[in-house]
């Protein structure tokens, strides 16, 4: 399962999710996404886990919650959005 996170900080990594969403399951992959000509953080990123149980566990404990912070947003991605 694809999530989406936003409102994170412009100074967050890609392993500051995995380590946060690692406390819920294992993560597959997690990346931040990025401004080109800038290269500086847009603020929001994707993680996916290979688990939906654990998943849905991360996104219902972390949403709202404070992160660097900031109060993020989780959700499950719009996958038709990406593509």
């Amino acid at each position: 399962m694809i999530i989406f996170v936003s409102s994170l900080s412009f100074k967050a990594k890609k392993e500051d999710l995995v380590q946060l969403f690692a406390t819920y399951g294992e993560v597959t992959s997690a990346r931040i996404i990025h401004d080109k000509a800038t290269r500086r953080s847009k603020g929001y990123g994707f993680v996916e886990m290979e688990n939906q149980e654990q998943a849905m566990a991360a996104i219902a404990a972390l949403n709202g919650s404070e992160h660097m912070g900031r109060t993020i947003n989780v959700a499950v991605a719009n996958i038709s959005a990406q593509q």
